[in-house]
């Protein structure tokens, strides 16, 4: 008998969780596996494109690119924790995940949402010091600063998602296995343990809205700056140039912060189950294929690399 399969006390540790996902449409299970397939792969080819382009363009060897190549890493590994066993649910009904998979999932989940957030505000830095000090711009955004600025939102959100994560999995769930969720997130998880998980939720919740807070009074300083920076500018062409390096960046903070702020503070109910289903599962889908649209529509030097690279691919 595996250590799963024992009981204790009069509690049963659950082996394995069902995903139930959108099982109350059946009908629209093929539809959703291709929806959510092409986002994945339009995913997946957006952001290998923005890595292949800035490996190979010495042109975008700058502090901003080098974020930039940091979020579509981040983008291709957020969409992959989750989405492979969302099309196994919807293709092949395959709806089984571990606990040690539902587990690690979790806790993928948590680390890349977080990391996310604190990427998005070293590039709102990078934006403030491109634009307000320009001419010690080199200097400040260094290689080293970049790099530890890079490195600190990557372990310090991997370190302080791993307690939480690690509670969880000690919670008992007295055979309660069945996920109303289309995978394993926090929140799910303490809604279906039957231990005591209010000072977890407690925790969680203080850690999250204060560092979510410390993040968008960081970038809302960072902006304000900016524009003022840019209004003070006598050149209108000067003033657009200023606006148009900021306004992917802000365009994709907004979105984000708009799904994480309606996520956090809307009720959860049985009517809007599904509406906060798809807002969680925006964050692993939308969010990582939108990131390489948007910011290589309106940016025309990653424009210029990717024209570059196509023509020189049919001169070979």
């Amino acid at each position: 008998m595996s250590t799963w399969d024992m009981q204790r006390g009069n509690q049963t540790l659950v082996k394995e969780f069902i995903i139930l996902g959108f099982s109350d449409y059946p009908k629209l299970q093929i539809l959703l596996f291709v929806v959510f397939l092409c986002i994945y792969l339009v995913t997946l080819m957006g952001n290998l494109s923005i890595l292949t382009l800035m490996c190979i363009d010495s042109r975008l060897h700058t502090p901003m690119y080098f974020f930039l190549f940091n979020l579509a890493i981040l983008d291709i590994c957020l969409s992959s924790c989750t989405l492979p066993k969302m099309l196994s649910i919807f293709l092949m009904n395959n709806r089984a995940i571990s606990f040690q998979g539902c587990m690690t999932q979790l806790y993928l989940f948590m680390s890349f949402t977080s990391v996310e957030f604190f990427l998005l505000t070293a590039m709102a830095y990078d934006r403030y010091v491109a634009i307000c000090n320009p001419l010690r711009y080199s200097i400040i955004m260094n290689k080293k600063v970049c790099v530890l600025l890079s490195a600190t939102s990557w372990v310090t959100r991997f370190s302080d998602a791993l307690p939480h994560s690690v509670l969880i999995s000690y919670s008992s769930f007295c055979g309660h296995s069945m996920i109303d969720h289309l995978f394993c997130d926090f929140q799910t998880m303490l809604h279906l343990s039957c231990s005591d998980t209010s000072t977890s939720r407690l925790l969680m919740n203080t850690f999250n809205l204060c560092l979510a807070s410390v993040s968008i009074v960081l970038i809302l300083t960072s902006y304000i700056h900016i524009i003022s920076s840019i209004l003070k500018q006598q050149s209108v062409k000067s003033r657009y140039k200023a606006f148009s390096t900021c306004s992917s960046h802000l365009m994709v903070v907004s979105m984000y912060s708009a799904i994480a702020l309606f996520t956090f503070f809307s009720p959860i109910s049985k009517s809007a189950k599904s509406v906060h289903q798809l807002l969680d599962a925006s964050y692993c889908t939308l969010i990582p294929m939108l990131n390489p649209i948007i910011y290589s529509l309106r940016n025309k030097d990653i424009k210029a690399a990717l024209k570059k690279g196509m023509q020189g691919r049919i001169g070979v």
